[in-house]
């Protein structure tokens, strides 16, 4: 299925997205690669072949997601799956009182406006390229997927934007699907675990294995093709739609 498809991938120069991005080509399909302009995108997209396209693309801004869609237009004809793995992080206590700080509300607001707006911005602008599809004999269209987290359910101390901004992914998921559904568009989240990303590369040794023997089974961190595995899996199964899908190994995670 993924042989005549045109995919778009946000944060696909690093982690979940490169993943995404190589195993999406690898079974044929052609791929827009978005990522900031300060990324690797270019060498990445290079990298992974000729039906890779990197555009520099900030996921907040209006302007530069209308360019990737155009340019999923312009160079493949049309968008059949797009999928949301750009994000951001920060950690920090809603007060802190040893140091007599609140959270910074530029932090808080940054986190929302890449993992929650951002995504967004993505979804309603993907949307209506795909509606322009041909439907399947399912009268599907296109397929949006996006990343949420187990912090959306079960976040820690430190977490309140990274959760705030994954929950409402996850709560924006069925609405969403819904609005969709007349035009044949289905809507679905992931909603990863502990993963083995350049953000827990950059964390010593000693803390990523403590972090892995958190996990009830298998006791290791999730390697990024898994998500990509799921990713793909969605696409192929035509019934999946409105849901957040956790893939965590069973992790629950503790305060």
């Amino acid at each position: 299925m993924l042989k005549s498809a045109v995919s778009l991938v946000t944060g696909g120069a690093s982690g979940l997205g490169r993943a995404t991005v190589e195993r999406l080509a690898a079974a044929g399909s052609k791929v827009i690669l978005c990522d900031l302009g300060s990324s690797k995108g270019h060498e990445v997209s290079k990298a992974i072949g000729e039906n890779v396209v990197f555009v520099p693309t900030d996921v907040s801004s209006e302007k530069d997601v209308t360019t990737a869609v155009e340019t999923a237009k312009s160079k493949f004809g049309k968008l059949d799956l797009a999928v949301n793995c750009a994000g951001t992080a920060v950690a920090f206590k809603t007060y802190n009182f040893n140091k007599n700080l609140p959270h910074k509300l530029e932090d808080f607001t940054k986190v929302l406006m890449v993992n929650t707006v951002g995504t967004f911005n993505v979804i309603r602008l993907s949307a209506g390229l795909m509606g322009q599809n041909e439907p399947n004999k399912d009268g599907q269209r296109g397929v949006i997927i996006n990343t949420a987290s187990v912090a959306a359910f079960d976040g820690q101390i430190g977490q309140a934007a990274y959760s705030a901004s994954k929950a409402a992914v996850a709560g924006m998921t069925l609405p969403i699907a819904r609005d969709l559904s007349t035009q044949g568009i289905r809507v679905v989240t992931i909603a990863p675990g502990l993963f083995d990303t350049p953000m827990l590369q950059s964390l010593p040794e000693k803390v990523r294995a403590f972090l892995a023997k958190t996990i009830p089974f298998p006791q290791r961190l999730g390697d990024p093709s898994e998500y990509a595995h799921l990713v793909q899996a969605i696409y192929e199964n035509p019934l999946i739609n409105g849901e957040t899908i956790r893939i965590d190994g069973a992790l629950r995670m503790m305060p």
